[in-house]
Order: structure tokens, then C-alpha cells, then sequence
């Protein structure tokens, strides 16, 4: 399967169907669809607890919805093989809430790993890559140490320098400056910004940093309790009388 095979401007990427999943009974996420045009970047946000990281891991194929489908590039993820699921997640770059370093390598394997597993690039490439990435965090010479000498906030950067960089036509961000200083995060922010411009990637961010995901997103989605409660472009969102989007986009509680 080749990802942006046949895909102009402002065709769905990704198509969500109908996706509900339920876990001990409870449903988790209750019937949602949206549509990702190629080459956009879509803020999803809502409470802890609405289903976005669980929704963005039945995007990626990690979880099996319990009812709809998940079609990326017109490809139904659900009815993929293994090899062909295998070729859809290679072309996805994720930033994990847990970061999903390997412990046994350090900070510069961890981050040259996918273009190592891709293979065809040399070597010095890689390793002026990774010295671009770690710079671009604000993490520069850390390249020997491992992941168990790090910060929390250092280990986000990390992983968010492995995600990125192999360039993927598909970038998944769940959280990618949680437990960041303002100034670090808004690096991160530009970062995701010039890399769509750049590279036309399709992109899902998850944030609970609503300011920093204004200027990078073009279309935003709302969960609340599984149930999409809104989706969107900017002037959409702007334009909404839903008391829970305008609290979420405008920053206000009813306390």
C-alpha cells in the first residue's frame, strides 16, 4: 500500500465511519465521524477521559473498533493483513503519552531508529538528522545518554524527534508538549507547523494547549464523553454557539 497514491488537495486522507468502542460495557467512543482532508492538520480536543488517544490509536490500527471503520487513503484499515497494516504504521510518525522509548538503546538510536528500519540512508545523513532534531528541541549533545537519564519533558522531545523524523505522510501527536516549559512548547508548535507546510503531511494533534494549537491546526474536533461534539474549520469553530466548544476554544469555565 502506497499512502498519497492517488490523493489531491483537500481529499479525505483519513475517513472515520461510525466508530464506537466499548470497554467493560461502557462506551468509550459512540458512533464518530469525520473526514481529515490530505494535507491538513486537525486539532482534536475535549476532557481527559473523551476517547481522543483511544481514538487515535483505531486511526493508527492499534485498537480494533467494536463497531464503523477507519479508511486511510481509501484503505479499510480494519481488513488489512499484517503486512499491509505493517506498511500503514510505517508511514505514521506517533508521539506517545508515555513516550515508548527503548530503554536499551540511547537517545540517538531511539531517534534514528525509523530511518535505520526503513534503510537507504546513509549513515553521516542519519546522524546529521538526529544532531537537526535534538537541536530543534532544545536538546543538543545528548545524543549518548538513555532514556532512563532523562526528564519526563526531555523523554517527550525525544520521541518527538523519533516521530518526525523519517518525514512520514501521516503524523500522529497525542499530547506533544505536556510537561513543557511555554517557551519549549511553542518550539515544538513551529516545528509541527513548518513540517506540514513543507511536507503536505496529514496530521492529528492532541492538546489540551488550545493556544498552542490554534495558529498549527486548520480543522478542529471536540469529544465529550465518546460523542463528537464538533467538527470543523476555524471559522466554523469561531462562528459555534455550543457552550462547550466556545469553553474549550475561548478558554472559560462555568465555575
Amino acid at each position: 500500500m502506497t499512502l498519497l497514491s492517488a490523493l489531491g488537495p483537500g481529499d479525505p486522507m483519513i475517513r472515520v465511519e461510525g466508530i464506537t468502542k466499548y470497554y467493560l460495557g461502557a462506551t468509550v467512543l459512540d458512533g464518530v465521524t469525520l473526514d481529515i482532508p490530505s494535507g491538513s492538520n486537525l486539532g482534536l480536543m475535549g476532557p481527559g477521559g473523551a476517547g481522543k488517544s483511544l481514538l487515535l490509536k483505531i486511526i493508527a490500527g492499534l485498537v480494533e473498533p467494536d463497531q464503523g471503520r477507519v479508511l486511510v487513503d481509501g484503505h479499510d484499515v480494519g481488513t488489512l493483513d499484517a503486512h499491509k497494516l505493517a506498511q500503514l504504521r510505517f508511514n505514521i510518525g506517533m508521539v506517545f503519552q508515555n513516550y515508548a522509548l527503548f530503554d536499551s538503546m540511547n537517545v540517538g538510536e531511539n531517534i534514528a531508529f525509523p530511518l535505520r528500519q526503513r534503510g537507504g540512508v546513509p549513515e553521516e545523513e542519519i546522524q546529521a538528522r538526529v544532531r537537526e532534531q535534538l537541536a530543534l528541541v532544545g536538546l543538543p549533545g545528548i545524543a549518548h545518554q538513555y532514556p532512563r537519564e532523562l526528564s519526563g519533558g526531555m523523554k517527550k522531545r525525544v520521541s518527538f524527534c523519533r516521530a518526525v523524523i523519517p518525514a512520514p505522510p501521516l503524523l500522529f501527536y497525542d499530547d506533544p508538549t505536556a510537561g513543557l516549559d511555554p517557551v519549549t512548547s511553542s518550539k515544538i508548535f513551529i516545528h509541527l507547523r513548518r513540517m506540514q507546510q513543507d511536507g503536505g503531511t496529514t496530521a492529528i494533534t492532541i492538546s489540551h494547549d488550545i493556544d498552542g494549537i490554534k495558529p498549527i491546526c486548520d480543522r478542529f474536533a471536540l469529544l465529550d464523553h465518546g460523542r463528537l461534539v464538533f467538527h470543523g474549520t476555524r471559522d466554523e469553530i469561531e462562528a459555534s454557539d455550543d457552550r462547550l466548544v466556545r469553553q474549550f476554544w475561548d478558554g472559560f469555565s462555568d465555575d
